[in-house]
């Protein structure tokens, strides 16, 4: 009898078969304006897994945002045949709005978990979802990008001590796995920490641009997840070359200010000792300096700024 009762998302109930939409408001402006958390809820006619696919929590961040909307637009949350989809295109509607990763308050909602009804506006955004959603999803994926002018290679990131999100990962295929800590306050720090909630963050492209290849990726990997938890029962296309496992990273940055260029990028296996990259004084009273990979390793990650600071980022190179 349990599995024909309603299933109570927010302010919505979903019986076995039915979809719809929810609005959890989180916050208000000095305008007036809300500021609420819009989620779409796909539930099939038989019980299965719970899966949150989340984008947006970075409001500037756009290809994920595109990867969901997509699934929604081609009706693939529709057609599963087990469990439930819940799917959030957009969390940080502000920071989409304005351009911006953060909030009004230039807080970020991705370091105010699990947050408080009290709190900060990206406090309030993070305790709507984490008292909303989260405690209905068996399993979450978090799509985000590189930040300011920073591209990352298109990748899954998942906990160490996860086996679950490890297993998940494995079942995304990406074109790299990276098993890392997740920043203090995360979401994939906070829920697992907290409920043992297996989270995925993927990764890529970089703000505020479309990445073809980020993007075809990350609807292949929905897919073939759906397909893995019995959810889809059409068996996706395949990616047959082997992910590329990370699970240590650091970065490269300029020794010195001026013109970056890079000659190697995200995708490339680089040899300690390789050039991947020199900074040219702009007024050419200075060689140009060369960058050379500190070690053996895979680029996940590099800067697409033309101007540098000392200290800058430019190469985030894993192993």
């Amino acid at each position: 009898m349990n599995d024909i009762q309603p299933m109570t998302i927010a302010n919505g109930e979903f019986y076995p078969g039915q979809s719809g939409s929810v609005e959890v408001v989180a916050g208000q402006l000095p305008s007036g304006n809300q500021v609420s958390i819009s989620a779409r809820v796909f539930r099939a006619y038989q019980p299965g897994p719970v899966v949150l696919f989340l984008a947006g929590v970075h409001g500037d961040e756009i290809n994920g945002v595109e990867i969901v909307r997509r699934c929604i637009e081609q009706k693939i949350f529709e057609k599963i045949e087990t469990g439930t989809v819940i799917a959030i295109p957009l969390l940080n509607v502000y920071g989409f709005n304005n351009f911006s990763r953060d909030v009004p308050d230039g807080k970020d909602v991705n370091r105010s978990f699990p947050g408080t009804s009290t709190g900060s506006l990206a406090s309030r955004i993070a305790n709507g979802l984490s008292r909303n959603i989260l405690p209905h999803v068996d399993l979450a994926v978090d799509f985000h990008t590189g930040g300011r002018g920073t591209y990352n290679f298109p990748q899954i990131r998942y906990n160490t001590e996860d086996e679950k999100a490890a297993i998940a990962a494995k079942a995304f295929a990406p074109p790299l796995i990276f098993a890392n800590r997740a920043p203090a306050k995360s979401l994939r720090r906070t829920t697992y920490k907290n409920h043992q909630l297996p989270v995925l963050t993927f990764e890529g492209g970089e703000n505020l641009r479309y990445d073809a290849h980020s993007i075809d990726v990350g609807v292949a990997g929905i897919k073939r997840l759906l397909f893995d938890q019995k959810m889809l029962t059409q068996r996706p296309e395949e990616n047959n070359k082997p992910a590329i496992i990370v699970n240590h990273s650091a970065w490269i940055r300029a020794g010195r200010a001026g013109l970056f260029q890079w000659t190697k990028k995200s995708g490339f296996f680089v040899r300690k000792g390789e050039p991947i990259g020199f900074i040219a004084d702009p007024k050419s009273r200075k060689a140009n300096k060369r960058l050379l990979s500190p070690r053996d390793g895979f680029i996940i990650g590099h800067t697409n700024s033309a101007v540098v600071s000392q200290g800058d980022a430019l190469f985030h190179i894993g192993w």
